[in-house]
């Protein structure tokens, strides 16, 4: 099996309008999907970042037909972001077993950026460098999820306005407030953010009755309690923000799996 359903559903009910996103489960084989373009900078990985990185690939390629535009190689260009087709945007990532990839057309959208991480807690020494000194007073220290959702939120934000600004950013360079779901950059950008966490394996048609996409304060035991759920393993927090300006959204989905 390549692909999880009930992830899936979950991604799709985060989508923007506009903006197409898939995923796949890193298969054997995923390294010899890439194009020769695509190879250099990936000659000195080792055998799990190349099937990472042409799993995420497949994604993209797929996104593109569904688009109506032809497979194309996506080589690595600046800032470390694939070069995409001209009018196309998009954004790839994987963590260790999933790949995924959003795209769309640059007519509807500014930007996107994409980030996925199992869904768990973020170790102490890490969420004082990811967090600024305001996210760290008002941090729910109950919630295991929300410093990792902190660091996907800013890897998104990153992947998706390094593009339209060619500026570097580091994670203190972007601020998140989740009870106002806005995520503001130094440069002044400010983005809303929707997030919400579900669950995939048996429990996704019992959520289904439910909206995925929740309060802030909602958290997956709140959920479990809701449909009678004992115990939920193999948890996604997924999380998307959107910049309006100029009439485009530029949409940052990050994914805790």
């Amino acid at each position: 099996m390549t692909a999880n359903p009930s992830l899936q559903v979950a991604i799709d009910a985060l989508s923007f309008p506009g903006i197409m996103v898939g995923h796949r489960l890193i298969s054997r084989g995923d390294e010899n999907a890439l194009w020769p373009e695509e190879i250099p900078p990936l000659a000195s990985s080792v055998d799990r970042v190349r099937r990472a990185s042409g799993a995420a690939r497949i994604v993209a390629r797929q996104l593109l037909r569904r688009l109506g535009q032809p497979e194309c190689a996506l080589p690595r260009g600046s800032g470390g972001a694939p070069t995409w087709p001209t009018g196309i945007t998009g954004s790839l990532a994987h963590d260790s077993s999933v790949a995924v990839a959003a795209v769309g057309m640059c007519s509807d959208i500014g930007g996107i950026g994409i980030d996925i991480e199992p869904a768990e807690s973020l170790p102490a020494e890490l969420l004082g460098l990811v967090a600024t000194t305001r996210e760290r007073l008002t941090i729910d220290t109950d919630d295991p999820y929300r410093g990792r959702l902190l660091f996907v939120a800013k890897e998104a934000v990153y992947k998706a306005v390094y593009p339209l600004d060619r500026t570097f950013l580091d994670h203190h360079d972007v601020e998140v407030n989740f009870l106002d779901r806005k995520a503001t950059t130094r440069n002044g950008r400010i983005l809303e953010l929707r997030f919400s966490i579900a669950a995939h394996g048996g429990y996704v048609a019992q959520l289904q009755e439910r909206p995925l996409v929740l309060d802030a304060a909602v958290r997956l035991h709140v959920i479990s309690e809701h449909r009678g759920i004992e115990r939920v393993v193999n948890d996604e927090c997924l999380a998307v923000v959107g910049d309006y300006s100029n009439g485009k959204q530029t949409a940052l989905l990050a994914l805790l799996r």
